[in-house]
């Protein structure tokens, strides 16, 4: 027989229910009590989901009320000092860890927070000492989980990520020097405890997470393996060995010479071609987890090029020695696409969401175990609709293949280089010293989100909504004036997202109203779906920023989501590749930038943070094809502006080392990153490459909702000026303040302009 296993569920619910549940007991509206008894009922239903759609192997302690990374730092006892003495209830500690914490005399910052691999999922970065200690937290989530499945009549296999990926994706806390891998062997004790109190509690397997096995990995990390797993075996349960999103062929000697190991896990929707190599290096009785389902992406699986699969392995292995799987985690696709009842009749038969994926691996199972006789049905939808999807006129336009054919390089370079380009942007721009600015957007209050939705519903006019949001840019402009800021921003009211707002005024998307997808905590996110070639019929943002320009003392910034990210947090065609895409967005983003700049906007942002999450896991020749096309297709949408308007390009937590060339060769005048939850060493970068651009580190952390103090800032300038010349450092947040309030924004921009003339009149002979 043959199982099928799912290596992860989403955490969220059919409606968001646990965003709404954390976010109420943050505001004080729930008991710490309804907030966990929220929590069971969202796992129980998410198990019943898995059971009655025939899965054989259902994940447990794949729950989390903000981070499974975060959920880890608990379970081991790693939380840090600075949070440990705050004293606070264990929940309350937790959520202190993930967002800070800023009430009742407690004073805490955020840890580190980056992005999970190359998805869009953000995890909690765990952070070590030199004395650190581990132990297994007394009430062990994933023991008190599985019982709770248990008792409730599912059989689960816990989840947990493994103790080698958990030190690597670590990092060394501030003023300290240990190297987190050497902490292995005091790590190691406490996972054996654990999986001991699993085995006890009648759990037979577990499901390891090592995801690092896709990397290239230092020397000291690929040994670090065998040790930690020949304790483990010791523990009682069987162990599956699960990596995903990159293939484990350059790491498989790792693993195959763990002779406790009973199932690998690997993705071979990423990596199909890994198939052969991985077979043949499994020992004799070791089975195969095959990961045919995508968990990335919600084109519904073709089943007969995965039964394909499947029949090679099974012919390798036998029947009794393969799984059919998800191919990581359904953690990054939406619930159900049942929710959706406004979606094309067309299209809606493509796609597969969480709840359809299950089902998925549930029929694959049975047709490699029965023969496909036993699923004709079916199959025989599965191929309708896949021959549909490759009929579609949708798919198709034959303007936009031309238009994209006679791109030349030419189109990627700006009129003259940055020196001549800045000497004409500061006179025209009249900028000062330590120039500061926001990222773009501003609060996104209740009202904003009403009157957007009476418009989306037709229950006001489009004359009424264009005033009400002319309204609420007329407050972002009254709020920056008194200020203090150098450069504007209209502020975004009419904006639901930075890729969905674009999304809906392309051809070539399509829009769901429920498929919402975890981002990081409590931020979801709602991926417009690319199904066609991608044109713009019309101007997307002019209208807000010239009215916006046309009221302001200072210059406006107009905000552009770039080419790169608005497929990244898309979920793009599987069937052209990716470079075919951004290239056809950034044709569309560079029409809307000269139209911006004919309209009186001089200075414009096309954001990229996505960059760095595209970029390929491992160093070699597929790493340097992706950054040569997502770089030009950035250029191509920005050069084609005069040298006095001034580009400016966003990115999200990165560590810029390994591909710092392709973040210069964007060309960008100014460059912002979120960068107050990191280290101010990571700076030393644009040193050690003598960047010769201007650059704005973030100086206080929007994913909170803590005030910083103007002190704080002023030390975090400080640090930036061992790093970067004074010429070079624009003042401004770590990323957009659409998710704080105006309470907390006010104050925290007074602290950050005040700071920014601290330094002005220090620096200004």
């Amino acid at each position: 027989m043959v199982q099928s296993a799912v290596l992860g569920f989403p955490r969220m619910g059919v409606l968001r229910d646990l965003k709404k549940a954390t976010e109420a007991y943050w505001a004080d509206k729930i008991s710490q009590e309804d907030l966990i008894a929220e929590g069971k009922r969202l796992r129980l239903a998410h198990w019943k989901i898995q059971k009655d759609a025939g899965v054989d192997i259902i994940p447990s302690n794949d729950f989390s009320f903000y981070d499974q990374v975060l959920d880890h730092i608990q379970l081991f006892s790693a939380t840090p000092e600075r949070y440990a003495s705050q004293k606070l209830n264990i929940l309350d500690e937790y959520f202190a860890m993930a967002r800070g914490r800023q009430r009742a005399g407690v004073d805490v910052p955020s840890m580190e927070m980056v992005k999970w691999f190359d998805s869009n999922y953000h995890y909690t970065k765990p952070s070590f000492s030199d004395s650190q200690t581990f132990s297994l937290a007394k009430d062990a989530k994933p023991v008190r989980e599985f019982l709770e499945a248990k008792e409730a009549g599912f059989a689960t296999r816990p989840v947990i990520l493994g103790p080698v990926s958990f030190l690597a994706l670590g990092k060394t806390e501030r003023g300290h020097s240990v190297e987190p891998i050497s902490l292995l062997s005091k790590l190691v004790p406490v996972y054996v405890e654990l999986l001991k109190a699993l085995k006890a509690a009648g759990a037979d397997s577990v499901q390891i997470d090592e995801p690092v096995l896709v990397f290239d990995l230092k020397p000291e990390i690929k040994a670090a393996f065998k040790p930690a797993y020949e304790a483990l075996a010791t523990a009682g349960p069987e162990i599956t060995i699960a990596t995903y999103f990159g293939d484990i062929v350059h790491n498989l000697d790792t693993v195959s010479a763990f002779s406790g190991l009973h199932a690998l896990h690997v993705d071979l929707v990423r990596n199909p071609e890994q198939l052969e190599t991985v077979i043949k290096a499994l020992g004799p009785k070791q089975t195969l987890s095959l990961g045919v389902v995508d968990g990335r992406n919600i084109w519904k699986n073709d089943f007969s090029k995965s039964l394909k699969i499947i029949d090679a392995a099974a012919s390798a292995l036998g029947k009794d020695r393969i799984v059919i799987a998800t191919s990581s985690s359904l953690l990054h696709v939406p619930h159900t696409l049942a929710s959706e009842k406004k979606l094309p009749e067309e299209v809606y038969q493509w796609f597969s969401f969480a709840v359809e994926k299950v089902r998925e691996v549930a029929i694959l199972a049975k047709a490699a175990t029965e023969g496909p006789a036993s699923v004709q049905a079916e199959l025989d939808a599965n191929a309708a609709a896949q021959k549909s999807r490759a009929e579609s006129k949708r798919t198709n336009n034959p303007q936009v293949k031309e238009r994209l054919s006679k791109v030349t390089p030419d189109l990627y370079k700006r009129k003259s280089g940055f020196e001549t380009r800045y000497a004409q942007q500061k006179t025209h721009l009249s900028l000062p010293l330590f120039p500061t600015t926001t990222i773009g957007s501003f609060p996104q209050t209740q009202e904003i989100r009403v009157q957007r939705n009476k418009f989306t519903k037709g229950e006001i006019t489009e004359e009424q909504y264009d005033a009400f949001i002319r309204k609420e840019i007329d407050y972002a402009i009254q709020v920056q004036d008194e200020l203090g800021l150098d450069v504007y921003v209209h502020g975004e009211p009419e904006r639901n997202d930075m890729v969905q707002y674009f999304g809906e005024r392309l051809e070539g998307y399509v829009f769901t109203t429920h498929a919402w997808v975890q981002s990081y905590g409590s931020r979801c996110v709602r991926p417009p779906i690319i199904v066609g070639d991608i044109s713009r019929p019309a101007p997307m943002t002019v209208k807000e920023s010239k009215y916006a320009a046309s009221i302001s003392k200072k210059p406006m910034k107009g905000m552009l989501t770039g080419p790169v990210t608005c497929l990244r947090w898309s979920f793009p065609r599987d069937d052209v590749h990716q470079s075919v895409q951004a290239f056809q967005l950034a044709l569309a983003l560079r029409d809307e930038v000269v139209d911006l700049e004919k309209n009186g906007i001089y200075v414009i942002q096309v954001d990229e943070p996505a960059l760095r999450e595209g970029l390929p896991l491992r160093s070699g020749k597929e790493r340097e094809a992706y950054l040569d096309w997502a770089v030009n297709s950035f250029k191509l949408s920005t050069a084609g502006v005069e040298d006095s308007t001034q580009i400016h390009s966003h990115f999200c937590y990165s560590e810029f080392q390994d591909f710092f060339h392709a973040i210069a060769a964007l060309d960008a005048d100014v460059l912002s990153i979120e960068n107050s939850r990191s280290d101010a060493k990571l700076l030393k970068v644009f040193i050690d490459e003598a960047y010769p651009r201007h650059i704005g580190p973030g100086v206080y952390d929007i994913h909170t909702s803590r005030i910083p103090p103007e002190e704080e800032i002023k030390q975090r300038i400080s640090e930036m000026l061992q790093y970067l010349r004074p010429e070079q450092l624009w003042i401004n947040p770590d990323c957009g303040l659409k998710t704080r309030t105006w309470e907390q924004v006010k104050p925290a921009l007074t602290h950050l302009v005040n700071a920014a003339k601290h330094f002005r009149e220090q620096y200004k002979a």
